[in-house]
């Protein structure tokens, strides 16, 4: 990671804080205009209360993400679909087990920063931080985000969504009244960090995927008090384990919806080794914003793009800008109804997102959803375009069922008449320079 951000230095991408900030929302404060200003990354060289800098909004940027995938002409989607396919091809080991970093530093919890993000967050979050954990019953490895309360230097508290890995690994260690060990990753490499974004099937390694990524494997080394191989570039580790059979309060925090998760009964995460490389730099991440939103956006994008070519023709890209719930397919039409099944389509890719979904000829731009709306106000009857399941579950933690039903509109052109819907240009428009006439 500390190499991505001197090459974001080099290249004038990174915004330095050299005055001291305070971690109880100052810090998000100024990380929250920073992002509303520039998509830069952004360096507090001064954090009250630790002598660790922080740098956040490293992946807040669409052409960054393309650029560290390799997209190159490829759309997002193309490229991550491809490194899937390539990774899962790779003959080589997805990581290599050497020695520790020289010089790690032994420490606690409390010497980190301590950030607290929002108004009513119950404490200081751990929110950049990568869950390192096996599989107890294939001993397949698995990266995952989990929000986690910092409580004490001995103890966490996180919130393991149901539909995730992670959340099962526990549930089974825990049938059998074991403790599940984990370790927290805080200051990934970009390569493990996109791969621990990813959604895969459970029986694939997301290591094999950052390795894919790197484009060779990925050095770790064995961790001091768990059975776990850490990436040896991580600047930060935390071990331990969940505790079985125990719940106790977390929350609430400002999630990325947008709101409050109220407090609840969630696990509790037993501390037991702190420790990082020489002159840390600790990875802040604010939830919600386009650091956090743009990745997420990004890979369920692909996951769908995946999903539908493998099961339909014509399609040519998908975007989940702007809220990530809602879903836009560029497609080229191939027959009359073809938009409506890849609606349909849509809505199995992803049950937990794919909420609203549209599909749009190619002459369209999906990240824009001004266009998207335009088409479907123009190119046909809006009362005989939209497909409305009522009674679907969703969103996994939706205990009110907020999130229920799903919308599918279709803002195609008809099939039979596109010819009548060339859309009107000005020849030279795009070569005008305002100040050769202003």
């Amino acid at each position: 990671m500390r190499d991505f951000v001197k090459k974001l230095d080099s290249l004038g991408y990174l915004r330095t804080v050299e005055r001291e900030v305070d971690p109880q929302h100052e810090l998000a404060a100024v990380t929250k205009a920073s992002q509303n200003a520039s998509a830069d990354a952004v360096l507090f060289d001064r954090v009250r209360g630790s002598n660790m800098p922080v740098v956040t909004n490293l992946y807040g940027s669409n052409a960054r993400l393309r650029e560290l995938i390799g997209a190159g002409e490829n759309s997002f989607c193309q490229a991550w679909s491809q490194m899937l396919d390539a990774s899962r091809q790779r003959s080589a080991a997805p990581t290599t087990l050497g020695e520790p970093p020289a010089n790690l530093v032994t420490g606690k919890l409390s010497d980190l920063p301590l950030i607290t993000y929002h108004a009513r967050d119950a404490g200081p979050y751990f929110t950049s931080a990568i869950y390192l954990a096996k599989d107890p019953d294939t001993g397949i490895p698995n990266l995952s985000f989990h929000r986690s309360m910092y409580v004490s230097d001995e103890e966490l508290r996180v919130r393991l969504g149901s539909s995730h890995d992670l959340a099962r690994y526990q549930a089974s260690a825990e049938k059998a009244d074991q403790p599940l060990e984990a370790a927290l990753l805080i200051g990934v490499s970009p390569e493990v960090f996109l791969a621990a974004c990813a959604s895969l099937p459970a029986d694939w390694n997301e290591l094999e995927l950052a390795a894919g990524i790197a484009d060779r494997p990925i050095e770790t080394y064995r961790g001091r008090s768990v059975d776990l191989d850490i990436p040896a570039s991580t600047e930060i580790v935390i071990e331990g384990r969940f505790v079985p059979n125990e719940r106790r309060d977390e929350g609430p925090f400002g999630e990325f919806l947008g709101y409050y998760v109220p407090a609840g009964d969630n696990h509790v995460f037993e501390v037991r080794e702190v420790y990082w490389r020489k002159d840390p730099i600790f990875h802040s991440l604010l939830c919600g914003s386009p650091e956090d939103r743009l990745i997420l956006e990004a890979v369920n994008a692909a996951k769908t793009y995946r999903h539908l070519t493998a099961s339909l023709p014509g399609i040519i890209d998908v975007s989940c800008s702007p809220a990530f719930m809602n879903t836009t397919i560029k497609i080229r039409q191939q027959y009359e109804g073809h938009a409506r099944q890849v609606l349909l389509a849509a809505f199995a890719a992803d049950l937990d997102y794919n909420k609203a979904c549209f599909v749009v000829d190619e002459d369209i731009d999906i990240s824009n959803m001004n266009e998207v709306i335009w088409a479907f106000v123009t190119r046909g009857r809006v009362d005989k375009r939209v497909i409305v399941i009522d009674d679907v579950p969703g969103f996994y933690r939706d205990e009110h069922k907020d999130h229920w039903g799903r919308i599918g509109i279709d803002a195609t052109m008809p099939f039979d008449r596109q010819a009548e819907f060339e859309r009107k240009t000005i020849p030279g428009d795009d070569e005008i320079k305002l100040d050769d006439y202003f």
